[in-house]
């Protein structure tokens, strides 16, 4: 599901702004929960099968993190840099293998004249947004800075549809503590107003001044690779930094990360 999407603006946003703060005015954990379940289902849209992957990393990350928070002060010492070094290298290996195996087979193959194959691999969305979260997490574990282990919040944190598939990484810091916040809960018109303000901004940069663009430089790019001329290929580079610059600011990627941040505020 796309942020400019209409599926997005005129179904999936409305209806849970209004879960969220309906919600909240019974429960807090049940709106949190609420919050979470409607990111997985944002995950999922795109591909169900990797929801279950989401989840499975989230249980052993928040596991480990209580494992290290837990293991504090007790002797021996050692065993905390052990499951810290045991859960980077678990999310690792997970990364690398949905990111690299082909890269590396691909690689041997060329070199040892081998035909080692691991099939069609396709790479989740946002993995590495949600594995380095994840990994800042346990670090601060280890650290004793983090001291929030919520589940609820925790999951959220992590599931948080505004950047779960476009990023930035978040920390946690920054995050959990605005679930334990009654006002979080209590709808604020004008940081609706101020969000919804910059959520448009970012759907015209995306819909009007990106997508305007694409048709003039993309054409010219795929030219290029075919052996036309440098002019072509310079109009065609000339454009293609607009197109860039309205897709990475803010399409209804960035802009709508602001925006959630202004009305959840």
């Amino acid at each position: 599901m796309l942020f400019n999407s209409p599926e997005f603006i005129y179904l999936f946003l409305p209806v849970v702004l209004a879960g969220f703060f309906w919600l909240a005015r019974w429960s807090h954990r049940v709106a949190a929960t609420w919050l979470t379940a409607a990111s997985l289902f944002f995950y999922g849209w795109w591909n169900p099968a990797y929801v279950g992957l989401l989840l499975a990393s989230i249980f052993f990350n928040y596991g480990m993190g209580l494992a290290l928070a837990r293991e504090a002060g007790r002797p021996p010492q050692a065993r905390r840099p052990m499951l810290l070094a045991f859960a980077i290298a678990a999310d690792l290996g997970l990364l690398g293998y949905f990111k690299y195996a082909n890269f590396f087979l691909d690689s041997a193959n060329a070199l040892l004249g081998t035909g080692w194959n691991a099939g069609s691999i396709i790479l989740p969305l946002g993995i590495s947004f949600f594995t380095f979260t994840q990994i800042a997490f346990l670090v601060d574990a280890w650290r004793g800075i983090a001291r929030e282990f919520n589940f609820i919040h925790y999951g959220l944190f992590v599931t948080y549809f505004p950047h779960l598939i476009a990023g930035p990484v978040l920390h946690h810091k920054e995050m959990m503590p605005q679930f334990g916040r009654a006002e979080t809960y209590r709808m604020n018109w004008e940081n609706l107003a101020v969000g919804l303000t910059i959520f448009a901004i970012g759907l015209f940069k995306k819909v009007v001044l990106a997508d305007g663009v694409a048709p003039l430089a993309g054409p010219v790019f795929d030219a290029a690779r075919s052996g036309v001329a440098l002019p072509s290929s310079k109009r065609g580079a000339e454009r293609w930094p607009t197109r860039c610059n309205c897709i990475s600011t803010s399409p209804a990627t960035r802009t709508w990360q602001s925006a959630c941040r202004e009305c959840s505020a």
